[in-house]
């Protein structure tokens, strides 16, 4: 009985095809995919900097693993691989896993699916960074702040509603079209890659500016006094240069900041030191 096992352990470690159970006749159902998808919302709830996303991976894909590796040393040595370094945008996870359970089905070569696996979760971070982070986020987020700002509590309501449509609308639908068109996808996510990419950081920069222009408020009462003339530094000034540069100005010099490596705490620290100090009265008035 040991002889036997070694020989299984050994087969497995020379040769990656190997399976001791090769059938392929399991089929997941909807109602698994769908479980599979639930249990990715906790994907990233083991994160740690040696395998990131590694057992949120893992434990979004055992029910799938389980049905489909019968024999028991199958499933072990495809939780091991998929134990490896994982890092990938948590939205479009499902879609990976997808893909890599329709390969696991058809038991194909372990190396396969993990070189797969690798090629995937970079260019889908990339992507799900400018499509979430710097297009939709900023969207909901704008959208909510102008219903709320007179006050009104559902302008939180609308951007967790909108936010999260569009979020579970997208995880449930990549992990089908992921399973079931399989590595025929990868062509098609090749072709887009770029494209996507590059539209979305465009949009997203244009809702950024936008938001910039509507929401930061820094405005200067300072006015210039060149003999009996009166110059107001903003209206007269800075506004014929470009509307609203103030606040443009402040949020570089934030982002600038934030680039050097000074923490948000910190940040909001001295925004509010420079609004204390722009309220008080100077010879001149204000500064704010």
């Amino acid at each position: 009985m040991e002889s036997n096992e070694k020989v299984i352990n050994q087969n497995v470690e020379v040769n990656p095809d190997y399976y001791v159970d090769p059938s392929t006749e399991t089929t997941l159902t909807k109602k698994d995919l769908n479980k599979m998808v639930w249990r990715s919302l906790l994907l990233q709830a083991s994160f740690n900097y040696e395998r990131m996303q590694a057992a949120g991976w893992l434990y979004s894909l055992i029910p799938g693993l389980k049905k489909i590796h019968k024999n028991k040393q199958d499933l072990s040595e495809s939780m091991k691989s998929h134990m490896e370094f994982f890092n990938t945008h948590p939205f479009l996870v499902t879609f990976i896993m997808g893909v890599v359970l329709a390969m696991e089905e058809k038991k194909q070569n372990r190396n396969t699916i993990r070189s797969l696996r690798v090629a995937m979760m970079g260019p889908l971070g990339g992507i799900g960074d400018a499509l979430f982070w710097l297009t939709l986020l900023p969207i909901c987020i704008g959208i909510g702040a102008s219903l709320g700002s007179d006050g009104n509590p559902m302008g939180a309501v609308i951007f967790l509603v909108l936010f999260n449509i569009v979020h579970f609308a997208l995880i449930f639908g990549l992990m089908n079209y992921g399973y079931n068109t399989g590595t025929n996808a990868i062509g098609k996510l090749k072709e887009s890659t770029k494209k996507v990419s590059h539209a979305a950081s465009i949009v997203g920069l244009t809702v950024v500016g936008a938001l910039v222009a509507s929401f930061v408020k820094l405005n200067t009462s300072i006015v210039i006094h060149a003999g009996a003339a009166k110059v107001a530094l903003e209206k007269d000034l800075l506004d014929k240069i470009m509307p609203n540069i103030l606040p443009l100005a402040y949020t570089l010099l934030m982002y600038y900041l934030l680039k050097k490596g000074l923490s948000p705490i910190i940040l909001i620290i001295i925004t509010v030191i420079i609004g204390i100090i722009g309220k008080i009265p100077f010879p001149f008035g204000t500064i704010f």
